[in-house]
């Protein structure tokens, strides 16, 4: 692997756009969550897999020195630790609704039924839930159903660097062509998110080639880098907070231009995103992620067991959709700041202790020779007489 440049920039688009993301499932009435940016920023997942694309490509797609079995073990110790515990976070939480249920107490629907039923363990387990019909993609951990695909579309890459290294660039053309016309043509065994996944990811490495083929801007450029830059972020929020027919595919498109001006980090916007600050949200940004899920769960549960104990609607449902709202716009948008802030802080703990101790043990794990000590030649030299 040979990836000498870290895309500063890069790494904090991660951690604004899983806030984003964060707040798009956060409804808190008269709030900024109530922004249309963040009505709209679902679509910013797409943006997720545009990047990952790229940032591979980088980081393993230019020497044909590529190890299979290094790649499997670091990415799995990269994405399963986190997942599997959050997974298993989910879980807790339904036996407390369970608990809860036996004392009287009701919520949504019945524990361990519907997208929690005890068959989508499994599926979430091995991270397949979110490649077929046959199960529920937002089952448990609902943000992981990116995730799903993200992993095995990780898998498919290192093949194509394994078996095609020298044709990689139009292989990953062609995946990006068939999971389109797939989507287009009424597939009904994969999931349009997984065929939409696929072909946004290779959009990413197609993404990083062309980047590899633009000189390098120099320093008295940074006035015209700066100005793509804000071009680019402006055409963005256009598109992002306006509905359209073809939205999705025009976005994968339009990230990829952003994704290569941003990788040069010569930019006054590239300067401001590299801060400390934003640094930080990109660090966290894979905890962001997968828990605020179960945090969101946790305060809307608060919320609603606050409502049936003061007989005050401070968790109302409008147009089937749950809402939280004090009454106050000041109370609504502290309370959002709050629990924004409450995501970071168990994002902090997990990110040290699950995701770091994770890759940690994958790092070792995949720098192990695939030959024990026992069979090994140097082995049994030693043992010869």
């Amino acid at each position: 692997m040979i990836a000498e440049k870290r895309f500063q920039s890069l790494d904090s688009f991660r951690g604004l756009l899983a806030i984003s993301v964060m707040l798009y499932h956060l409804r808190i009435s008269g709030s900024f969550t109530e922004w249309l940016l963040f009505r709209h920023a679902e679509i910013f997942v797409s943006f997720f897999f545009v990047l990952s694309g790229f940032v591979l490509t980088h980081a393993y797609g230019r020497s044909a020195r590529f190890n299979f079995r290094k790649f499997f073990i670091t990415r799995t110790f990269r994405l399963l630790p986190l997942h599997l515990f959050m997974l298993s976070v989910f879980i807790a939480l339904e036996c407390g609704r369970y608990i809860a249920s036996e004392k009287g107490m009701n919520f949504n629907n019945v524990p361990f039924t519907e997208k929690f039923a005890p068959s989508e363990i499994l599926p979430n387990a091995l991270l397949l839930q979110s490649w077929t019909y046959l199960t529920n993609p937002l089952s448990f951990n609902y943000p992981s159903w990116s995730i799903s695909i993200e992993y095995y579309t990780y898998m498919i890459f290192a093949l194509i660097l394994s078996i095609a290294f020298g044709a990689r660039t139009w292989v990953w053309g062609a995946v990006v062509l068939v999971a389109l016309a797939q989507m287009y043509m009424g597939n009904t065994f994969f999931t349009i998110e997984s065929l939409r996944g696929l072909a946004y990811f290779f959009t990413g490495c197609l993404a990083y080639a062309v980047y590899r083929r633009i000189p390098h801007p120099s320093q008295a450029q940074t006035g015209m880098l700066t100005t793509l830059e804000v071009i680019a972020v402006a055409a963005a929020l256009a598109l992002v907070v306006n509905d359209f027919e073809a939205k999705q595919l025009l976005a994968s498109l339009l990230f990829g231009v952003i994704v290569v001006i941003f990788a040069f980090d010569g930019g006054a916007v590239s300067r401001l995103l590299a801060g400390r600050g934003f640094g930080f949200l990109g660090k966290l940004s894979y905890s962001i992620y997968l828990t605020h899920a179960a945090v969101l769960f946790c305060v809307v549960s608060a919320f609603m067991v606050a409502k049936k104990v003061s007989g005050v609607d401070i968790a109302p449902v409008i147009d089937g959709t749950r809402y939280l709202d004090l009454g106050s716009v000041t109370l609504n948008n502290l309370v959002a700041l709050l629990v924004v802030g409450s995501v970071v802080v168990v994002s902090m703990f997990t990110y040290r202790y699950v995701e770091m101790t994770g890759q940690s043990f994958g790092r070792a794990l995949s720098n192990k020779t695939a030959l024990s000590p026992l069979s090994s030649p140097d082995a049994n030299l030693k043992k010869a007489p």
